[in-house]
């Protein structure tokens, strides 16, 4: 089951309290306070972990809570920290404080890590609160609450290439054939239900990190079909891929569909209607393929590329343009 979303509550544990303890040993007169301090709580740590791809661990529990530190002893022990707890997500997960809405982190990359709720403070012993006036203190501090927090957990897929286009424009098709992804594949809208990763090995040094993300339709933006959910995959996306159906099954016109998905993008936000983007007509062996792609790139006033996942016909023209694009905006971010 693939999870994108969930929401949990986490608890840091909270600091053990000082001791109030005197020291008594025989030869020893007025040995003094010897209460010793509490263990700090142990914090709530959210960590981005290589090869973790979805929240799914996460779903099926709701609380979280971190271990309490222990107390002070006598003869000034220490009382023992509580253990962190690590929570482990996958790299481009956001942190959302659920109740004020605000991003405490965004774990973007491998490794990243945040304290989403910080254990408390252990109190303080008797011993120091000694003074030349207060010889025989009976009181210590009490451990600090740990802090306690409800988040939401939103990930965003990580990949240099964005696949989209409406359902059935054979998205997963083009994920199997250039990567080892083994997305679901049918003949029927909708059939991707969540993002498919895929690593496409270029050469022996170069490869990079393409996503399918399920098909949009008209209203996307608003919650209409599934791109609501999973618009916000292609975010981080450096480059997309707009694939055009040249004769959906619905009957519908390839160009207004695709200007429709450019509109929905635009009203989406995070910018995604202006990202790079390379036009594709799928399905070349179809009777009007080429027909769409003449009109569609006199529409866009720039090259379209023809493809067919099937037969292969253009996949390697289309890989070299994804090469392209991405050393280009390699170059533009470091200018």
């Amino acid at each position: 089951m693939f999870v994108d979303r969930v929401e949990i509550m986490v608890g840091a544990g909270k600091g053990g309290d000082g001791c109030v303890s005197f020291r008594r040993e025989k030869y020893v007169p007025r040995g003094g306070p010897d209460g010793g301090d509490g263990g700090d709580g142990g914090s709530v740590i959210i960590v981005a972990e290589p090869g973790i791809d979805s929240l799914t661990a996460l779903a099926h529990r709701k609380h979280h809570r971190a271990v309490k530190g222990r107390p002070g002893a006598s003869a000034r022990c220490h009382g023992r920290s509580g253990k962190d707890l690590v929570l482990r997500v996958p790299p481009g997960t956001l942190v959302i404080d659920r109740r004020e809405g605000f991003v405490l982190k965004d774990l973007a990359r491998p490794k990243d890590q945040v304290i989403a709720a910080r254990g408390g403070r252990g109190g303080k012993g008797n011993w120091h609160f000694k003074s030349p006036t207060n010889r025989v203190p009976r009181e210590a501090t009490r451990g600090d609450e740990g802090e306690s927090r409800t988040l939401l957990l939103e990930l965003k897929a990580i990949a240099d290439v964005g696949l989209l286009g409406r359902p059935n424009a054979g998205k997963s098709t083009l994920l199997s054939r250039l990567s080892r992804a083994q997305p679901k594949i049918a003949d029927y809208p909708f059939t991707t239900k969540f993002p498919n990763l895929g690593r496409v090995q270029v050469d022996r040094d170069r490869s990079f990190i393409m996503a399918d993300i399920p098909g949009l339709i008209e209203g996307a933006h608003q919650g209409v079909g599934l791109g609501h959910e999973f618009l916000r995959h292609i975010e981080r996306a450096g480059i997309l891929i707009h694939l055009v159906e040249p004769e959906p099954s619905d009957g519908t016109d390839p160009l207004a569909n695709y200007f429709a998905i450019r509109q929905e993008l635009a009203a989406y936000g995070a910018r995604l209607a202006e990202r790079p983007e390379i036009v594709v007509v799928t399905k070349a062996d179809l009777p009007l393929a080429s027909e769409i792609r003449d009109r569609l790139a006199a529409e866009v006033s720039r090259p379209v590329l023809l493809i067919s996942a099937v037969t292969g016909q253009g996949l390697r023209e289309l890989v070299g343009a994804v090469v392209r694009s991405l050393d280009a905006e390699t170059v533009e971010s470091r200018a």
